[in-house]
């Protein structure tokens, strides 16, 4: 109970005043771009009829976390900046914690599912309707948010003992489990061990179920006959590529250090790609690069169109 009275105090990603004015304005243009993307995306995918197979549910899905993910650190650094108070309270730094990794850790999952999902489209196109049904689709996210569940709830109920008794300050722009193990008192080797062994469990079973099911996938794209059935083909899984190997490549960085000593400058460097600049380009990404999506998006604006003329 002595920990709740606690408040933290947030370093951000610099002190220089003009920096910081930049930073503000580049962060929320982020932001905003983010939220209006996804929330098209999720949109599109209820209202156009051609947008109605499991890959767009699973999309949906990935969109809405994507907004989840970056809403639970980024409103509260443009706050910081915009206020200059660096304060956040024992509980809300708890909940922060527990958000942004659960968003996280599902994130991966899912990421798997939609691998999943790649490989029947693409090698066994016949079943694909009856093998990703509704209610296949729906316990595949179901169990994608409570892997990510039980994933973080082991290090983060040990978490919740931890002392603080010298240090307040943490070296980053919201609060992270690693620059939160920093300055506690207590012994924090246990719990270093099991994040370290929660993130590498939830990286490998995710990258194997993603490499696997793009092995299956290129092996049966390079026995189609003609080359246009070929790039049709990959062009189905281009767009998930992209965004995978954006959310693994950044992952990497994170854990593959140059020194110790820039590990958390390139940390806080990669963290604001993977919580800002990622959910920015990932519905672009997809709209870009999937018809279908930009035929319901031409569609929409047509439709919009004619309904402000009437």
């Amino acid at each position: 109970m002595r920990n709740r009275t606690i408040t933290f105090i947030l370093l951000g990603l610099t002190d220089d005043p003009q920096l910081k004015v930049v930073i503000f304005i580049f962060l929320f243009l982020t932001y905003m771009l983010s939220i209006t993307g996804n929330l098209a995306i999720i949109s599109l995918t209820f209202i156009s009829s051609h947008l109605k197979t499991a890959m767009y549910f699973f999309l949906r899905n990935f969109s809405f976390l994507e907004i989840s993910f970056t809403s639970a650190c980024i409103p509260r650094y443009l706050y910081n900046l915009s206020t200059g108070d660096k304060t956040i309270t024992y509980d809300n730094c708890a909940i922060q914690i527990f958000f942004t990794d659960l968003f996280g850790v599902t994130e991966f999952f899912l990421l798997a599912t939609m691998s999943y999902d790649r490989y029947v489209a693409i090698c066994k196109p016949l079943q694909y309707v009856t093998i990703m049904n509704n209610k296949v689709c729906k316990r595949l996210i179901i169990f994608c948010w409570t892997a990510g569940l039980l994933i973080i709830l082991p290090p983060l109920s040990l978490g919740l003992n931890l002392e603080f008794c010298d240090s307040y300050v943490i070296d980053h722009f919201f609060c992270d489990s690693s620059p939160v193990l920093k300055i506690s008192c207590s012994e924090t080797w246990l719990i270093e061990q099991l994040v370290i062994f929660c993130a590498v469990l939830t990286f490998i079973m995710t990258l194997i179920c993603v490499v696997l099911s793009y092995i299956y996938i290129i092996k049966t794209i390079l026995r189609f006959p003609s080359a246009q059935q070929r790039k049709k083909a990959f062009s189905t899984c281009s767009s998930h590529m992209i965004v995978v190997s954006i959310t693994y490549g950044s992952c990497i960085f994170i854990y593959v250090k140059p020194s110790a000593k820039n590990s958390v400058a390139i940390n806080k460097g990669v963290t604001v790609l993977t919580t800002s600049i990622a959910p920015m380009l990932n519905p672009f990404i997809y709209s870009l690069r999937n018809k279908q999506v930009k035929d319901a998006f031409n569609d929409s604006i047509k439709r919009f169109s004619l309904f402000l003329k009437n």
